[in-house]
């Protein structure tokens, strides 16, 4: 499978924030407004992406997250504890110019969202997914007013195209690549276009949308316990779709 233009903006904005490591080289860090919006200062100066853009936040809620992480350093600068800095230079580096790649990337998940397809058995499974999924479902619904068909095991299922161009005029909506790079995080990391709509327009919290997007694991690790490689994995996505709810609500 090739590489989404989505998943080419992260991976180069992963390599080029692993560093090597630096050594703090600023003493404060403030948000300045600028036009198009509010500027991350480093001692007074604007900072820069990866890629060398100025990075301007579209709001000052967002500004104040990234700067908030940079203020948060150490002796050391980690990357890794800064999910909404990744997030934005995410946005203004790779979404920016790939808008409608990216968009066209989330509605894809339409086609297989995660709240679409139910296992078919053992019971407590099928009602423990009934019991998380519908309600967002119903939601989605009404949101979009039109109707999601579920299928039952593996097979696959081609919803409508009434459902599919109302989930695409709902991401179409979102125009700043701030807001389109978080709506794409939070759909590729729940597996579902249609909860990641709901996380974004505030009808479900970040953490009730995540532990929903974790039925099928959770329901497992009742049976057979946790992996504590896989739970650290799930530890790291958590910090990345929080930040991306964040993003979202915030433009």
């Amino acid at each position: 499978m090739s590489e989404s233009p989505w998943d080419q903006a992260v991976r180069l904005t992963q390599v080029a924030m692993r560093a090597p490591q630096i050594k703090r080289f600023y003493r404060t860090a403030a948000i300045g407004e600028v036009e198009g919006g509010y500027a991350l200062l480093l001692d007074g100066r604007g900072a820069r992406t990866p890629a060398k853009n100025k990075l301007v936040a579209p709001t000052r809620a967002i500004a104040e997250a990234i700067a908030a992480e940079w203020a948060g350093q150490g002796a050391v600068v980690d990357p890794t504890s800064m999910p909404v800095t990744r997030l934005a230079n995410s946005a203004l580096d790779g979404v920016a110019k790939t808008l409608a790649e990216t968009r066209a990337d989330i509605v894809s998940y339409a086609g297989a969202d995660l709240l679409c397809y139910r296992a078919e058995t053992p019971e407590a499974l099928v009602a423990m997914q009934a019991a998380a999924f519908d309600p967002v479902l119903a939601w989605a619904e009404e949101a979009l007013g039109v109707r999601f068909i579920l299928s039952a095991g593996v097979m696959h299922v081609a919803q409508p195209e009434r459902a599919t161009a109302a989930v695409r005029a709902a991401v179409e909506a979102y125009e700043s690549p701030f807001a389109v790079a978080a709506l794409h995080g939070l759909t590729s990391l729940s597996g579902s276009v249609l909860l990641a709509l709901a996380v974004a327009r505030g009808a479900w919290s970040a953490g009730d949308a995540w532990r929903l997007a974790h039925v099928d694991e959770d329901f497992q690790i009742r049976r057979w316990g946790e992996d504590d490689e896989a739970m650290a994995r799930r530890a790291a996505r958590w910090v990345e779709f929080e930040a991306a709810a964040r993003v979202a609500r915030a433009v």
